[in-house]
């Protein structure tokens, strides 16, 4: 058995050696914007309930040096592209139905020509970039609404020559408003915005008070973000993703569409054995551009169809052409991928997967059975049918005092 795990171990890597393309730097130089902007749409999942719990950490792993090399104007490097990533978020109730919160996102990602723990090579086409994200959060429950402010820091360890010029160093506020289904998020460099985003959670999910089954909860999950990549004030993107619950909270499909660029992005369908998301398997489509320079004022564009999938477990994603890891791996294409991870929320003692409709049925099953045994007042002899008489739980014991009889005394 152990002979036929390390086999497929083994082709597996070869496949993915065989048949992967380098990863561009101007994938690894965008980077830092689209991690900003993944936090982001990760504390909009989790701040769905506003209180509770939220913990997440992992890192990719990829054993070969020639399975992701990189491909610049010096010709091909083989290396290896690397991302560590830790959330974590927690609220306490400080009055009744009002709870306050801090929250901490954590990512280091980038390429280096040699693989690491903790210090990387910095070598000449390496990039070493880390983006925290911070903030402090308010929720009324009673109200239905939840608040969130804090700040984003892009440090930059290491720039390699093929790179443009990037600041060590950016700062940038953010502020995230929910009130029942509505939630809105905004980013901003000083004073000039970087992202907006609206969002429409629509589905009822029974782990925030919702139904379990029933037509709302097939009601879709909708969002708009724009992006603006520069100083000015115009709009350089914008996307539209839907998420559209199937069957019974476990089948979903999602479609994600740019309005002002190539249209269609990506489709994805999942499922999960389970509401709770603890384990999850997809299959997705992504359309992939390419950009080829004919002249400076001349770009031209072509796009294909790029098929993949993931099986998702509690401790570890495989992934291979997934639309996931293309968008927020560097591009990643044709090879496996495996992420080492740990993911897990909670809200009012329920136990979940980020963005999931209920909770994990062994914790329900625990609260269930707790329900029941504090709502019973009677005691069943043990061993006694169906139809047997019930004792009842005696509440307190009444005591009277009496007069002592007469005494009577008889003799002969």
């Amino acid at each position: 058995m152990q002979f036929v795990l390390k086999s497929a171990l083994i082709a597996l890597t070869l496949v993915g050696v065989a048949f992967a393309d380098g990863i561009k730097p101007e994938a690894l130089a965008k980077d830092g914007a689209i991690t900003r902007d993944r936090h982001l749409t990760e504390i909009r999942d989790v701040m769905r309930g506003g209180r509770g719990g939220h913990i997440d950490f992992g890192f990719y792993y990829t054993p070969s040096r020639e399975q992701l090399p990189l491909e610049s104007e010096y010709g091909e490097h083989d290396g290896f592209a690397f991302n560590q990533h830790f959330a974590g978020f927690g609220a306490g109730e400080v009055a009744k139905n009002r709870h306050m919160g801090a929250l901490l996102w954590f990512d280091r990602s980038g390429w280096d020509g040699e693989d690491f723990l903790l210090l990387p090579h910095y070598g000449d086409f390496g990039i070493q970039r880390s983006i925290v994200t911070w903030g402090l959060t308010f929720t009324d429950a009673k109200m239905d609404w939840t608040f969130a402010a804090g700040m984003q820091h892009q440090n930059l360890e290491h720039r390699g020559k093929i790179y443009p010029y990037e600041k060590d160093s950016l700062a940038y506020s953010w502020a995230h408003l929910r009130f029942s289904k509505f939630s809105a998020q905004a980013n901003f460099f000083r004073t000039d915005w970087r992202l907006f985003r609206f969002s429409l959670d629509l589905e009822s999910r029974s782990i925030y008070g919702g139904k379990k089954s029933g037509p709302l909860t097939y009601l879709p999950n909708v969002s708009l973000a724009m992006y603006n990549e520069d100083d000015e004030s115009d709009v350089d993107s914008m996307r539209v993703t839907w998420e559209q619950n199937l069957y019974a909270q476990q089948l979903y499909a999602e479609v994600a569409i740019d309005l002002n660029d190539t249209w269609f992005h990506s489709a994805a369908l999942k499922f999960y054995p389970d509401p709770s998301r603890m384990i999850g398997f997809e299959a997705t489509c992504l359309n992939r551009v390419k950009k080829k320079r004919i002249s400076d004022d001349l770009v031209e564009e072509e796009s294909d169809l790029l098929w993949g999938g993931a099986i998702d477990l509690l401790f570890a994603r495989f992934a291979y052409n997934a639309a996931y890891d293309y968008d927020n791996f560097f591009g990643a294409k044709g090879t496996f991928l495996v992420e080492f991870k740990f993911n897990l929320t909670t809200v009012d003692g329920w136990l979940f997967n980020r963005g999931a409709a209920r909770s994990a049925p062994m914790e329900t099953d625990i609260i269930k059975q707790s329900d029941k045994k504090s709502s019973s007042n009677e005691i069943t002899p043990i061993g006694s049918g169906k139809g047997a008489p019930k004792t009842i739980e005696a509440k307190g014991i009444r005591y009277e005092k009496t007069q002592p009889a007469a005494s009577t005394e008889g003799g002969n």
